[in-house]
């Protein structure tokens, strides 16, 4: 959320800020709600002042002995204009806090202008693409042809959109939220276990609210959806406090399981774990001081980097334009590794930097001994999405024969260097 004076003061950069991003913002109705609450106020202080001023001759009357029964039936009137006005200056300023809610975050100034992925810019490539000497076959049939996923009696137990992870698949899915993990901890992050459900402020502290309700699952009769991802709950670890500034920045990860309803997603690819209603992923989050936000933002980038390397997984870093990115950042890096089956890249982290968007919709702040208080910078990012990561290594590193070679990152945590297809 933005500063509703530096809105107002700023009004023709945020009308080309939503023309970068490809967003539409009513100004016009945010201009008219602006002007009638202003005039509102300036009305109820007219006629305070004009109540107060009658108040004191009224007192004058009494202790003269005068009649002042005119100027008392004149203030009731004056008090119910007052009261009328001050609950429509109440009304006006739910629905100015209501609209700044719907205004996304600035891109920073190092953002490239556009209004799709089509402008995004590639900033570096790691590794190559595998070769073979047969045509690599999408995960779903390498891993079906294993036995280690059952896309059917998902289908029986909750619907599309879902997986059973069998024998090495589940044991490989649970091996590689340890591998994320215990990389992290190795780098500086406190590992977090959160809740998987989130209350309304939480998710409005983050940006999903209101704008993305459509996207998530709510449950019925409370306050509680299923976390899209934990990028929330760590953003709400410290929502409403004054962190001290001597503590920042506060390096945290998280695994949770991540719940989409993937509304308006019918059609993109249906088939494998690619985008599936629930999934597990790995979150990495920076609570730091503006001043070091971007330095940290490229750290956080290089944290993910870091998990693709240790698997041998071919990638490459995208720094997205003002028209792809999400509704709260101020600047972001998509990686996307390799798929073979494809000949294409597919996103597997997105690493931001939403400034004091978060921090100011949330309340968090900090505060240097003997200084003034001030708002944080929120970082997030995913280190990594576990199914896109689970089956990027079915399809890199399948073998003719169909079977999967394990990592060597990963083979401690396995027990495993091989996963065979069934006899």
């Amino acid at each position: 959320m933005h500063d509703l004076g530096y809105f107002r003061e700023h009004l023709d950069e945020f009308e080309q800020m939503a023309k970068n991003r490809g967003v539409a913002i009513d100004f016009a109705a945010f201009r008219a709600l602006d002007q009638e609450r202003r005039e509102r106020i300036t009305a109820a202080e007219r006629l305070k002042a004009e109540r107060n001023k009658a108040g004191e001759e009224i007192a004058r009357r009494k202790r003269a002995g005068e009649d002042a029964s005119d100027l008392l039936s004149q203030m009731k009137r004056v008090s119910d204009e007052i009261k009328m006005a001050d609950e429509r200056t109440t009304v006006l300023d739910a629905r100015l806090a209501d609209f700044m809610l719907t205004v996304p975050n600035r891109p920073h100034s190092s953002v490239p202008v556009g209004h799709d992925a089509s402008a995004n810019v590639e900033v570096r490539r790691w590794g190559a693409p595998p070769k073979f000497d047969f045509k690599p076959r999408p995960h779903w049939e390498i891993a079906e042809g294993a036995g280690i996923i059952d896309f059917q009696r998902a289908a029986k137990i909750a619907g599309t959109r879902f997986a059973v992870y069998r024998g090495l698949g589940a044991r490989m899915e649970r091996a590689l939220a340890s591998f994320f993990l215990d990389t992290h901890a190795a780098n500086g992050f406190t590992e977090i276990l959160p809740p998987f459900l989130v209350n309304t402020a939480a998710l409005t502290g983050v940006g999903q609210l209101p704008k993305f309700a459509a996207d998530m699952f709510h449950l019925e009769g409370t306050d509680l959806w299923l976390t899209p991802t934990s990028e929330v709950e760590l953003t709400s670890l410290h929502r409403e406090e004054t962190l001290d500034a001597e503590t920042l920045p506060i390096k945290l990860c998280a695994w949770t399981a991540c719940f989409r309803s993937e509304a308006g997603a019918a059609g993109k690819d249906t088939r494998g774990l690619k985008r599936q209603h629930q999934f597990q992923k790995v979150e990495m989050f920076k609570f730091t001081r503006p001043e070091s936000s971007y330095e940290e933002l490229e750290s956080l980038v290089a944290s993910a980097e870091l998990l693709l390397q240790k698997l041998g997984l071919h990638y490459r870093v995208m720094q997205l334009c003002t028209g792809d990115m999400g509704f709260a950042s101020s600047k972001t890096y998509d990686i996307e590794v390799w798929l073979p089956s494809a000949n294409e890249f597919m996103e597997i982290s997105s690493c931001s930097n939403t400034e004091a968007f978060q921090a100011r919709r949330s309340g968090i702040r900090f505060k240097s001994k003997g200084g003034k208080s001030e708002f944080v910078h929120t970082l997030n990012g995913s280190g990594l999405a576990v199914g896109r990561t689970w089956l990027a290594i079915v399809e890199n590193y399948q073998q003719s024969d169909g079977s999967v070679v394990i990592p060597d990152a990963l083979r401690t945590y396995m027990g495993a260097d091989r996963i065979p297809q069934l006899p």
